[in-house]
């Protein structure tokens, strides 16, 4: 297991630099309007769609949305509807449809939060994820499991906390499924800690390469896609796996500086966000593929005509990031005592209005 950062460069990879900025990229030239949002008649036919991540009229400073400028409209396909996974299959339903309902679980991470969380006081540590055997092969989203939880998605509340562990990719030459899978959250935002092997992580607004010591955020409603990532010699590791938080209430942030300053822990110009990126070969972009999304930490799965990273240009705000943690500015106490662990915090996530409580830490 590498500890170093990244090397994007060899991915072919480029980024924004910045946190809570907005940004704007275009993989083809000329592929953003210019002076308007959504104009009558949008460079190269391409559709305009609007990704929210706030109210409307939330607060400026707190406002997040992104501007997606796509070959085909995102509704496209979804006439097949969604069924929920963890059933036998539908007569109705594509054969690749069918086997994501059989693979996967009815609920997220296969824990039922009505019946199977239960409350215990105890102190509880826990060891290392078992690696998945070579057989059978399963992917990012099959080898999610619960480790613990609170509140409710439904009513935008709480945490979810997850580990991973899989040996297949879920789109792609490797994938351990008939079709590519692609999937999106509708609860809230992932942070996601690879621990063992590098990720390789599409979306529709573009793609990270994320190795163990980064971490990266993908935000509520972002499609995306996750795979093992592929060594120098165009090799992937035999298995990945890591953890999750996941926050059903706003998003995340970084942390007030108080006292200490203008600059320290993790500073803002080291946040890396994706530039835009299609698929511009035919026999991916115009292949059906399965889109599955976590509604209530349960999982629905469809069909879908073509691939959904068809965003040639995009700008905005609500975007998916990843930061390397070598770059985090530790402050501590040079005198006496020990100082709260919150003198680490990466990022934060509001709780309420209780000023200085946090839904979680990172």
């Amino acid at each position: 297991m590498s500890e170093d950062a990244t090397n994007d460069e060899e991915y072919g990879l480029r980024y924004h630099h910045g946190f809570g900025n907005h940004f704007e990229s275009e993989a083809y030239p000329s592929a953003l309007p210019k002076g308007r949002n959504n104009p009558r008649i949008v460079p190269h036919g391409l559709y305009t769609e609007q990704l929210s991540g706030t109210a409307f009229t939330a607060p400026r400073n707190e406002n997040r949305r992104v501007w997606l400028y796509r070959m085909q409209p995102s509704v496209v396909g979804t006439k097949s509807g969604f069924v929920g996974c963890g059933i036998n299959g539908k007569k109705e339903c594509t054969r690749a449809v069918n086997e994501a309902t059989k693979r996967l679980s009815e609920t997220f991470g296969g824990a039922d939060w009505s019946s199977d969380m239960k409350l215990d006081p105890n102190p509880m540590r826990w060891g290392p994820t078992p690696l998945p055997s070579p057989s059978p092969s399963i992917n990012f989203l099959e080898g999610i499991q619960t480790l613990l939880g609170s509140g409710d998605p439904t009513s935008k509340a709480g945490i979810g906390v997850y580990v991973y562990a899989f040996n297949a990719d879920m789109s792609g030459e490797n994938r351990s499924t008939t079709a590519d899978w692609h999937t999106y959250n509708s609860d809230g935002d992932f942070l996601i800690v690879p621990q063992q092997s590098g990720l390789w992580i599409q979306t529709e607004i573009g793609r990270m390469a994320v190795s163990p010591r980064e971490f990266c955020v993908i935000p509520r409603g972002v499609v995306f896609t996750v795979n093992i990532l592929k060594t120098n010699e165009g090799e992937s590791e035999k298995f990945a796996r890591g953890y999750m938080l996941e926050i059903f209430r706003g998003h995340f942030q970084l942390p007030e500086l108080g006292p200490i300053g203008s600059n320290g822990l993790a500073n803002a110009r080291d946040f890396l966000h994706p530039t835009a990126h299609f698929e511009a070969d035919d026999a991916i972009k115009n292949t059906a593929c399965v889109i599955i999304n976590k509604f209530g930490q349960h999982l629905f799965a469809r069909s879908n005509p073509h691939s959904p990273y068809n965003v040639v240009a995009w700008h905005g705000n609500y975007l998916p990031f990843k930061y390397d943690l070598h770059k985090f500015c530790a402050v501590n106490s040079v005198t006496y005592d020990h100082p709260d662990p919150s003198i680490y915090t990466v990022l934060t996530a509001k709780g309420g209005d209780e000023e200085g409580t946090a839904l979680a830490d990172f």
